[in-house]
């Protein structure tokens, strides 16, 4: 195959995709050892851009082995200060090279390119300046103990060691950044995997890691496949901690994997948001709402609002406000002006969406809007909208990671207690999203609902200061915050008998 670029491509990132694309490992771009590559899309046009390594379990142990001479020998010799400093270089970085980096973002992943430049790019630097601000600040404690005698007794915060991160293709550059900075904050080594599907912005990261001024063996990055190169990682000794974003199957296999050395293991799994809207919202924010948290990036969000609850009063007003705006939603390439939705990430993923949309016609619900596909050529689903949708339905059940919206109303009869007990009909508890402008209910079925975070009319929350993760079956521990600093970290005890 030829590679072919999208003609508003800049030079740069040409530049970048006709490169020759290998692991980094201990600083340098290295070869496979099985020499084997994969073709890289754009999902928009499903044509060949680049191709990329397929590191195998022998290039895992190579990038094991420098994260871990770097963790016990440069890396650990920093002091907080000066990573913070390399954090902020790298941040700056990152913003002078933006243009590029949304666009290599753009092509890979489909999103459209605003999105990437003043989302993507904007909030991996802002994740960087956040988490460089921690290295200072995570000091221990000095408990009073009831120990007989005199005693002095004091925690440390310590960095866990090296961690294996392996991210997914629906945000590559974000779903790195959320790994990387923590790590480099808490002064952890990272041997990171992106996706096969999407490896290119996570290679340029760690270009411009290393310019910023990283040791060689901070930051790993091997490219290829789930199995043998993330079941590597996820069994490999060497590796004390592992931290994953993607489905729940790979999830439960890296739990068994992780068995073998007891390594730390934090999720972040999938989702079946439900988004709850009450008479008395503004409507029609609600209904630009829904539909940008469950079109945007083609539904390819873990946290997209893919269940729909509006009461009765207002359903048809709702519902025929979505349908007006899901119909206008101009679909189209990345990197064209106006596109407001691009692609699914590839002819798999839109097979699995479609086969969804029509289990859930064939089980009863009813197609009001989209439904299909779109364009000669590329991966495009169409923003669809279901009505008539029960619990026990594959597409009220399951994640569909798709733009498929499935709607369903409530009555007076249905007090808190039952609105939020059918929101909650579902095996992950990943994100809600709460339309009133009732404080009281607000809050109330904010207490109520099982959702590791609860948007009030908003149909999202991307600080990097919130804690994110969830409940049930979408996931272990948080990422952003402070809490994202507690997964890298270690506590230790110290307790010293002054009576001797």
């Amino acid at each position: 195959m030829t590679t072919t670029f999208h003609p508003a491509l800049g030079e740069a990132a040409r530049s970048f995709l006709s490169r020759q694309h290998h692991l980094l490992i201990d600083g340098r771009m290295v070869e496979s050892d099985s020499g084997r590559r994969t073709d890289i899309l754009d999902p928009a046009t499903g044509e060949l851009i680049a191709t990329a390594a397929e590191a195998s379990a022998s290039d895992v142990d190579r990038a094991v082995d420098a994260a871990r001479r770097a963790f016990t020998g440069p890396w650990s010799k920093t002091t907080p200060a000066e990573r913070t400093r390399i954090m902020l270089r790298f941040a700056s970085l990152i913003e002078a090279n933006g243009d590029e980096l949304a666009e290599l973002e753009c092509i890979n992943s489909g999103k459209p390119l605003p999105f990437c430049r003043n989302g993507d790019v904007a909030g991996i630097a802002e994740m960087l300046r956040y988490m460089a601000g921690w290295t200072t600040k995570m000091g221990g404690e000095t408990p009073n103990v009831s120990l007989p005698g005199e005693w002095h007794a004091y925690t440390l915060r310590e960095p866990i060691g090296v961690v294996g991160q392996i991210i997914p293709w629906n945000f590559p550059l974000n779903m790195a950044m959320w790994k990387i900075a923590p790590a480099l904050a808490t002064g952890c080594t990272i041997v990171l995997k992106p996706s096969e599907q999407t490896p290119l912005t996570a290679l340029r990261l760690g270009e411009l890691a290393l310019e910023a001024g990283v040791p060689a063996g901070v930051l790993n990055i091997v490219t290829g496949f789930g199995n043998p190169t993330g079941a590597a990682i996820a069994a490999h000794p060497g590796v004390d901690k592992v931290a994953f974003t993607g489905s729940g199957e790979t999830g439960r296999r890296i739990l068994l994997a992780a068995a073998g050395n007891l390594k730390r293991v934090s999720l972040e799994l999938g989702g079946k948001s439900p988004v709850i809207v009450f008479p008395d919202a503004n409507l029609e924010a609600a209904a630009a709402g829904v539909c940008s948290s469950i079109f945007f990036h083609a539904g390819q969000i873990c946290a997209a609002g893919s269940r729909l609850y509006v009461h009765e009063r207002a359903y048809d007003q709702v519902l025929e406000a979505v349908a007006r705006r899901a119909k206008s939603i101009k679909l189209g390439h990345g990197m064209e002006v106006g596109t407001e939705m691009g692609p699914v990430i590839s002819r798999r993923q839109l097979d699995r969406v479609t086969g969804y949309i029509h289990s859930g016609q064939e089980e009863g619900a009813t197609l009001y809007a989209g439904g299909g596909t779109a364009g000669e050529r590329g991966f495009f689903v169409q923003p669809t909208v279901l009505t008539g949708v029960k619990p026990g339905m594959a597409v009220h059940d399951e994640e569909i990671f798709g733009p498929v919206l499935c709607a369903m109303s409530f009555s007076d009869d249905a007090d808190l207690e039952r609105i939020s007990a059918t929101a909650n009909t579902t095996t992950y508890g990943l994100a809600a999203s709460i339309w009133t402008k009732d404080l009281g209910i607000a809050h109330k079925m904010a207490r109520r609902l099982q959702a590791g975070i609860v948007n009030v009319n908003a149909l999202s929350s991307p600080d990097a200061a919130l804690p994110y993760g969830g409940y049930k079956q979408s996931g272990w521990g948080r990422e952003r915050g402070f809490d994202a600093i507690k997964l890298y970290t270690e506590v230790k005890a110290v307790a010293i008998n002054l009576n001797t």
